[in-house]
């Protein structure tokens, strides 16, 4: 088994309409060509949250059963995606009228106002259910926080070179697979949980085997892999961001996705549920 359980295909009649809309955005989106800053990936993250959200509403039964399918995995991620790109087609012509001063500013907005609003929708409808218990996905955030500031002032002073070039992007990407790593440990560990991804399971399996286990659990593990894996990759990308900006930006960013989305995911979904 390579794929993680809960994985989806819509029907057809989802799926056909979401691949067309969302290869017309890309294909907009690369005839535009807009810059990719730092600020840029960084206004993207409130958007990577907000898809996370839609896949924990969806596992609390939130949505009617006609577009229920929109919001399983993978296809929550092209949605979430496609939504994501036409406000960013929207903020460019809204910069280029005049209308914003920044494009990344419209971005970040929406994309923040769209997870806080789901977000509360979320706790809500945890809080009516009588599961609502914060304390856990607190703790991973904060353990999450101090961890990832000791791995980046670790690298800015041994490879200063790599934090300087990746910068904030670099900073988002090792937050977010720190923060998935430190959810999925106290999900396995404390809650727990199960683990979909198999590759994540067989990691976890490796903590559980050490001798440290019966002390500090196994996913203490799974946490140094993480963080270890997003620094490599950041000093794999190093030299692609300095001679392609745009392009190593945009790579790094879907890297912080794949981190940053399932970490959200774990830290709504034990809030909730």
């Amino acid at each position: 088994m390579v794929l993680p359980e809960g994985f989806v295909v819509p029907p057809w009649y989802l799926l056909g309409p979401v691949i067309v809309v969302l290869g017309g955005v890309i294909a907009l989106l690369w005839a535009l060509e807009p810059p990719v800053t730092d600020r840029t990936v960084i206004a993207f993250a409130p958007w990577m949250m907000f898809g996370a959200c839609l896949h924990v509403l969806y596992k609390l039964g939130a949505f009617p059963a006609t577009i229920e399918p929109l919001f399983t995995a993978p296809m929550v991620y092209a949605v979430t995606a496609t939504v994501a790109g036409i406000v960013w087609i929207i903020s460019i012509f809204l910069h280029v009228g005049g209308l914003q001063q920044t494009i990344p500013r419209f971005v970040g907005i929406a994309g923040t106002a769209f997870f806080t609003v789901f977000t509360m929708f979320a706790l809500s409808v945890g809080l009516e259910d009588g599961t609502l218990e914060p304390f856990w996905p607190v703790i991973a955030v904060v353990v999450a926080g101090v961890a990832t500031a000791v791995a980046w002032i670790a690298l800015s002073l041994w490879v200063t070179d790599i934090a300087t070039t990746t910068s904030a992007t670099g900073a988002l990407v090792v937050f977010g697979h720190t923060l998935d790593g430190v959810t999925t440990a106290i999900g396995y560990d404390v809650l727990a949980a199960g683990e979909d991804v198999p590759l994540s399971l067989l990691i976890l399996e490796a903590g559980e085997a050490l001798p440290t286990a019966e002390y500090i659990g196994a996913g203490w593990l799974f946490v140094l892999v993480k963080v270890a894996l997003a620094l490599v990759i950041l000093g794999l990308f190093r030299e692609y961001v300095e001679e392609a900006p745009r392009q190593g930006r945009t790579m790094l960013a879907l890297v912080a996705a794949v981190g940053l989305g399932p970490a959200v995911h774990n830290t709504l979904l034990f809030a909730v549920a």
